[in-house]
């Protein structure tokens, strides 16, 4: 019997050409992954409302939501998901860490040397490849 998909944010914020990417603390079952910031889809929020929340509760940010970069499904041992990535301008706020023991600024080309959550991999091969980012 197949589990139902949850639906899953993430965010893309760029910064002087670099991109934040979250270390999920230990403790977590994905503890030590790095991935694009975000979460789950709740209630009858849109995708942007969820991303703008989550950035707000886990980093305690504000973000503006911008345009949608990919759906990424997977399949976890313990979460079916289908990952929904946006671009997102960092506005404001102190970065405060709730859900991930570290965050880091870096190159696209570096995100290879990284151990992504397997739903952030090809949000990355994207990023990689030179998606280039609307200003």
């Amino acid at each position: 019997m197949g589990r139902q998909m949850r639906i899953v944010t993430a965010a893309v914020i760029e910064r002087d050409g670099k991109i934040l990417i979250a270390r999920r603390k230990k403790g977590d079952r994905m503890e030590g992954l790095w991935e694009f910031p975000g979460g789950k889809l709740e209630g009858n929020e849109s995708p942007e409302e969820c991303l703008s929340r989550e950035l707000h509760e886990e980093f305690g940010i504000e973000a503006e939501i911008g345009n949608f970069l990919l759906s990424s499904p997977y399949e976890y041992p313990h979460l079916k998901i289908e990952l929904l990535a946006y671009r997102a301008t960092y506005i404001t706020g102190d970065f405060k860490l709730n859900d991930h023991d570290e965050i880091r600024w870096v190159l696209p080309s570096e995100l290879k040397g990284y151990d992504l959550a397997g739903a952030d991999v090809p949000v990355a091969d994207i990023l990689m490849k030179g998606a280039s980012f609307v200003k």
